[in-house]
């Protein structure tokens, strides 16, 4: 077995040395990504797709500061306190 890199290309992988295989050969082929997969190709940041997407335009600044003291809260109280 020998380990080749590339570059996908939709069904084609594009690889970057020399195979050493005979042009028209069959091969059995195993694929792994390298680093995070990252959004898939049709996302948008200001898109509607996702949850937050979808509540971009009626956020408010009252709901950071609701959001901001739920998390204050859970840091104080992060332990359970013992009853004797």
């Amino acid at each position: 077995m020998k380990r080749l890199e590339g570059v996908a290309h939709g069904r084609s992988i594009e690889l970057r040395g020399d195979s050493g295989i005979e042009e028209g050969r069959e091969v059995e082929v195993f694929v792994q990504t390298r680093g995070l997969p990252g959004p898939p190709p049709d996302w948008r940041p200001d898109g509607t797709e996702s949850a937050a997407g979808r509540l971009a335009d009626s956020w408010t600044d009252d709901d950071d500061r609701i959001l901001q003291e739920i998390y204050e809260e859970r840091q104080r109280s992060s332990g359970r306190e013992l009853v004797e």
